[in-house]
């Protein structure tokens, strides 16, 4: 592999991130580096291409129909992200594998932290003890992917009360706060990453930056 760019956006709205991905996607060609986007959300819901939302907010907060795979879910403050924009037919990945990266990316940091977890195969995400620590929501065009992950990791959970997290009513959520983890949400993000280039079989980080790349920028009016 040739390296990864890595990028630490801090907090973000979600809709300019998203259409960066896209139009990241868009424009890469062959040579491209893949990236991998670590960050947190301003407090948004999102649902994916099989959602039907009527509505544009959710007890003020803003509902957003994207592109990714997946029904409605929440992403806030203290919710670590990582959006993997990776060449997918280069790395000869299919989208389970992806997927299962992802997976098992997030079960070894929490064995790292001494908790155990588990994917499960009929709800794509991590769950400690039924209670879902994190979601996995991924979009391929082009035979490149992006969207990606959330973990909860200090996140506020009452805004999930209010939605069927990924279609599933009553699904318990959790973070590590209350799992007796005490970490902030940007200390969780490089054993995250160590672990997610652990299993793409990645070693390598070609660059590290703190801002979306120009060429993403986007400014597009509606989604």
């Amino acid at each position: 592999m040739t390296g990864v760019i890595v990028r630490w956006l801090g907090r973000c709205p979600y809709l300019p991130v998203w259409r960066a991905m896209r139009r990241f996607t868009t424009n890469r060609s062959a040579e491209s580096a893949d990236e991998i986007w670590l960050l947190e959300h301003d407090p948004v819901y999102t649902t994916g291409v099989r959602g039907r939302p009527e509505r544009d907010s959710i007890d003020g907060i803003p509902l957003i129909r994207c592109d990714r795979g997946g029904l409605t879910t929440y992403h806030g403050p203290g919710q670590l992200v990582v959006y993997p924009l990776l060449d997918l037919a280069r790395r000869r990945l299919s989208v389970r594998d992806l997927v299962t990266a992802l997976e098992r990316a997030v079960i070894e940091l929490l064995r790292q932290y001494g908790i155990g977890a588990e994917a499960r195969p009929d709800a794509p995400g991590v769950y400690v003890e039924r209670a879902k620590i994190a979601s996995v929501g991924i979009r391929v065009r082009r035979l490149c992917s992006y969207h990606g992950l959330s973990l909860n990791v200090e996140v506020d959970l009452s805004p999930f009360a209010a939605i069927d997290p990924c279609g599933f009513p009553g699904m318990p959520m959790t973070r590590l706060a209350d799992l007796g983890i005490d970490v902030r949400t940007h200390e969780a993000a490089v054993p995250l990453l160590g672990c997610l280039l652990a299993q793409l079989g990645e070693d390598h980080i070609a660059a590290c930056h703190r801002q979306l790349p120009d060429q993403s920028i986007d400014h597009e009016q509606s989604a």
